[in-house]
């Protein structure tokens, strides 16, 4: 997890800044505007005692308000170790809910409520409760582990959540051979490559990372020799073979820092890849360059105005809370 260290910017270093990602969408009077939204977003932050919670696929603008930056992983850490009044989370609906149901007490603002996932869109609570009681006659030690990318109703009916980062971790910790893994059938496919146990997949897959292709790898690997292709397990198993290593959002912001090699193809959602070019300049990154429309319809006019009107509040049913922050803090207590 990044804890930033915030200072308002003016236009110019911004502009000094994210120029490096995409000179054309960052010119000086994108940045004067963007300046001018961070100042009101910090100030609102200090009155409302607010945190900013941002994903790793979030426009660049983002980072500048952010209090903590990260995976799925780190981001519930964070979450459940916030202490401020309010929460806004600049990602997904799936995320703040989690952030709501380790943080019931507390506001959760969503910038955007159409801000969803294709991913946890693919499960329902009533559809994995059939299949899960259909498993069940068959596997009486049948586990229920949710990838984090599902909705909180998911996460109710399920025996621990896991993310990219500790899947395999989690699988193997938990106490059963049989385990029904939903709803990222590739992740579950990788997950069976690291795992002697039964791993049921469930057919869902996250549209950004399903739709890169061994092409596409293989052209820039035949292009830059000596490029060093990181990739996120919601991939392809085609794609996975061909990666030098396969790794959570974080774990490839590391892995980058401490490389040797000066050149990376990362292969996730390309917000990643421009967090990477702000951060360390020093090397060179390439884009498999898939955008999740979803983490882009966060901006930081729309930040502004949950903080300024405080909207759009997550709620959740008590049960819910209950059932899913269950599964939850199994996650943390099994996954390191």
């Amino acid at each position: 997890m990044e804890t930033a260290t915030i200072q308002t910017p003016t236009g110019a270093e911004l502009h000094r800044k994210l120029a490096a990602v995409d000179p054309g969408a960052y010119g000086p009077e994108a940045c004067d505007r963007h300046a001018a939204e961070i100042r009101q977003i910090l100030q609102l932050k200090r009155e409302r005692n607010a945190i900013v919670l941002a994903h790793n696929y979030q426009r660049p603008e983002i980072f500048e308000i952010a209090d903590f930056i990260g995976d799925s992983l780190e981001l519930a850490r964070a979450a459940r170790a916030a202490e401020a009044e309010v929460i806004v989370f600049c990602g997904v609906h799936f995320m703040a809910e989690t952030a709501k149901i380790l943080n019931p007490e507390r506001m959760v603002l969503l910038p955007e409520m159409r801000a969803g996932c294709s991913l946890a869109e693919s499960v329902t609570a009533e559809a994995l409760a059939e299949r899960k009681a259909e498993l069940a006659k068959l596997y009486p030690d049948l586990a229920v582990v949710s990838y984090v990318n599902c909705t909180a109703d998911v996460k109710a009916l399920s025996d621990a959540c896991c993310t990219s980062a500790n899947a395999v971790r989690i699988v193997e910790a938990i106490d059963s051979e049989h385990v029904l893994f939903v709803p990222d059938r590739n992740l579950a496919d990788y997950v069976q490559s690291k795992s002697r146990k039964q791993i049921i997949s469930w057919d869902g897959n996250c549209y950004v990372h399903h739709q890169i292709t061994p092409t596409e790898i293989e052209r820039v690997r035949n292009s830059i020799p000596g490029i060093q292709v990181l990739a996120h397990p919601e991939c392809r198993r085609d794609v996975l073979a061909l990666a030098d290593a396969v790794l959570s959002t974080s774990a490839m912001m590391r892995y980058a820092r401490e490389s040797a090699a000066d050149k990376f193809l990362i292969v996730t959602e390309c917000g990643l890849s421009d967090r990477l070019l702000m951060e360390v300049p020093n090397k060179r990154f390439f884009k498999a360059c898939k955008l999740c429309h979803y983490m882009k319809m966060i901006t930081l006019g729309g930040t502004l105005d949950a903080l300024r009107n405080l909207r759009y509040e997550i709620t959740l049913p008590d049960e819910v809370i209950a059932g899913a922050r269950q599964a939850l803090e199994k996650m943390l207590e099994l996954g390191g």
